[in-house]
Formats: structure tokens, sequence, C-alpha cells
């Protein structure tokens, strides 16, 4: 998961000079979305696979794809075959996400499930704090190339552990309930949500025509996006449907609020674009600060997911505020230690509910179901919030208005979290 982290962190730096020396700006976006798409696809097919055959196979597919992904990415002569790559890269590693919280299920018991996932959550931290920076030194001394077969080269020892640690766990079988739809159909669904995403993706930055394609994406997003999720997700019906809508909201706020705070604060308050992007690390901290208190001990669900998504919205508030020259800048490192804080705490909590209100033989079509509303929710809250900046420029006002839409949807994670606490039946 560090490795997969790491790879995600760096492909932002180093893509301007991908893009650069494979002369491939026009392909630029599509870099990312690429990945995305394959993401959203292999998270359905992960989660349906785990739960027929065990975690085991699609483990390891996902880690033969995600190298296999590096390689083609690294070794690319042109933009169009970086971008095979980064398709192979985001199938891998959407592949890999759902079938790790399948195997958690199987060999942890539950009252360890807490501190695996805080330790998940941790396993951001690190390249956050340290993937730009490394990625930088690497593309500027040896090339963009070795960022990408460095992984590559890691993966193969963590590989090596992690096929000797699944060969000593007590693997616990437990027969498959039957899928809620054919994995043919899910997987069609979920083809048209990645190109919904896509389309919003797209529409959010662009102008003029991007407005058309960002209600033809949210379109598509509203017709086939409630066949990928249990029934109620989209209106927080109590219990799992709660718990998948929860994470997509904290996500979505998070991440749409975090997304042009560097920007802001270089255009609006003077910093570098080096200190702007410090203020992330803050949050990285307290992010694993906020996942290793939840994984010590018990701590009542309700209450600390309300608690969560309020430190998210406050986060998001002192960012917003720090927009006004009377605000001083520390209010936005402080602001964003305070979102990721709630996330911290937020996150661990969420995924320890999915296996516990998930029927025996249905944790990985529910972890999928968290992972395909984790990222729609994003996308469409990063497509809106680039919309309106888009739309309006880059002014005080138009700050102010995206950060509070983000405390706004935040602070709804406040009432949804009440519905979390429903068992199944």
């Amino acid at each position: 998961m560090v490795l997969v982290a790491f790879e995600y962190l760096a492909v932002a730096t180093a893509m301007p000079v991908v893009a650069r020396e494979l002369d491939g700006y026009a392909l630029y976006g599509l870099a990312f979305s690429g990945a995305l798409a394959a993401g959203v696809v292999a998270t359905v097919l992960s989660g349906r696979w785990s739960d027929v055959r065990g975690p085991i196979a699609p483990l390891w597919t996902g880690v033969a794809a995600f190298a296999a992904g590096l390689v083609v990415a690294g070794l690319a002569p042109t933009m169009d075959l970086f971008i095979v790559g980064r398709f192979v890269q985001g199938f891998g590693g959407g592949i890999l996400q759902v079938s790790l919280y399948v195997l958690v299920s199987r060999v942890y018991p539950a009252e360890i499930h807490p501190r695996v996932f805080s330790i998940f959550a941790t396993a951001w931290v690190v390249p956050s704090m340290v993937g730009p920076a490394i990625t930088g030194f690497v593309v500027e001394g040896a090339g963009w190339r070795w960022v990408f077969i460095g992984v590559t080269a890691l993966l193969l020892p963590a590989a090596l552990l992690f096929g000797r640690g699944l060969a000593s766990a007590p693997m616990a079988e437990q027969p498959p309930l039957g899928a809620r739809s054919s994995i043919v159909r899910r997987l069609g669904w979920a083809v048209l949500v990645a190109v919904g995403a896509a389309l919003m993706q797209y529409g959010g930055a662009a102008r003029g025509a991007g407005l058309i394609l960002l209600f033809l994406g949210l379109a598509v997003l509203a017709a086939a996006l409630p066949r990928l999720l249990p029934p109620g997700t989209l209106r927080a019906a109590r219990g799992l449907p709660s718990v998948i809508t929860l994470r997509g909201i904290v996500a979505g706020a998070a991440l749409g609020g975090e997304a042009f705070l560097p920007l802001m604060l270089n255009q609006e308050r003077g910093l570098s674009l080096t200190m702007a992007g410090l203020t992330l690390t803050g949050g990285a901290l307290s992010w694993s600060f906020g996942s290793w208190v939840v994984g010590r001990r018990s701590f009542d669900r309700v209450l600390v997911l309300r608690i969560g998504s309020g430190l998210v919205a406050a986060g998001l508030a002192l960012m917003g505020l720090t927009v006004f020259a009377v605000v001083p800048v520390a209010g936005a490192f402080l602001g964003e230690i305070v979102l990721g804080l709630g996330m911290g705490i937020v996150y661990p909590t969420l995924s320890v509910l999915v296996l516990e209100l998930s029927r025996p033989g249905e944790e990985g079509e529910n972890s999928a179901s968290l992972g395909v509303g984790e990222s729609v929710y994003t996308v469409v809250s990063v497509a809106v919030t680039g919309a309106i900046l888009a739309a309006l420029g880059a002014a005080v006002f138009t700050y102010v208005l995206c950060f509070a839409l983000t405390a706004l949807m935040a602070t709804t994670g406040v009432l949804v979290a009440g519905r979390v606490g429903a068992r199944r039946p």
C-alpha cells in the first residue's frame, strides 16, 4: 500500500516533465482520468472475484498488473503508450485495494480490524510527506523514467515478503451468498460510471463546452452509479448504505477543498508553491495521528464519525477564511491539520463498519462499493469546484464560495453519521 500511495502521488509531480519529453500535453489529463477509469472497473471486478474465489488470486493479479503498468509507463517511447501503462497501473491498484479488505476480513479477528485499518491509513502518510520531494530529486537527477522503474524494483522484495506472510496466514473460508447482479452486468455499469466520472473531470476543467460535458457526465453517473451501490446509498439509508455515503461525502469535501488550497495561497497570499504545498504535510501527520488513536482503543462509532465530519468542515472553513488578508496564513496550516485529524478518525472507522455490516461472502462487493462511492463523490466535488473556478476566475469571492460549498458538504456528513448505527439483519 505504501508503494501504491507513492506511485499515486509521484505521478502528479513527474507529469509535467513526462508531457514535455513525450510531447503529450494534449493527452495530459488522460494520464490521470485513464487510471481513474481503470480503477473503478477493477474495483468492481475485484470485489466479486474476491467474494467468490477468495482474495489471493485477485491480490497477485493486482500486484502483477501494477508492476506491468509501471514497466510500460517507465519505458514508454510515446505518450500514447505511457497512458496505456497508466491504465494498467490503475487497474492493478484498484484490484489490490479491494482484495486487501477481503484479506483482512478472512485473516484477522474483528477486534483487530481497527488497528489494521489504522495502519492502512498510515501507509499513505510517509509517501504524502516525502513522495513529491523524492520524485523531484529523481526526475532532476536521473530522469522521470526512474520514478516508475524504481517503484518496480521496490515492488519485488515487497511481493516476496507479502507471499511469505500469506503462506503462514490462517485463511477463514466463507462461502459466497450470490451476487446482487451478474458480474458482466456490474462491469458494464462500472464502465459507464468511469465514463461519467471522466466527462465530469474534463467538464470541470474546461470552459465553454465544459459545462455541457459536466452535466452530461452527471447524467451518466445518476443512471449508472445506483446499479453499483447497495440500495438506498444515494439517500443515505440506515446501516451499510450510510457508511458508503459518508465515505464519499468526507472524501469529496476534503479533496474538493484541498485541490485548490495551494493555488489560493500562491495567488492570494503570495506564498511560493513549495510553501503552499507544505500545508498538506500537516494534514498528513494529523491524519496519521487520528488513525492511530481510533486504532488503539474502542470509541462510540457514531460519535467518532460525527466529530470527524465536523472537524473536516471546520478545517475547510479555516482554509476559506485564509483568503482574507486580515487572517494570518497560519490559519490555512491549522485548517489542514484539523481536516487531516477528522479524516484520520473517519476513514478507519468506516472501513471497519463495512466489514462488520457485510454478510459472509459479500465483504468484497461492499468494499468495492465503498471505493466506487469514494471515487465518484470526489470527482463530482472536484469537478463542480473546478467549474466554478473556471467560470468565475481566481478571485477572493470564488475561493470563498468553493470552500463554503465543500464545508457545507462535510457538514452533511455530521447528519449522515447518525444513520450508520443500524446493523444488518
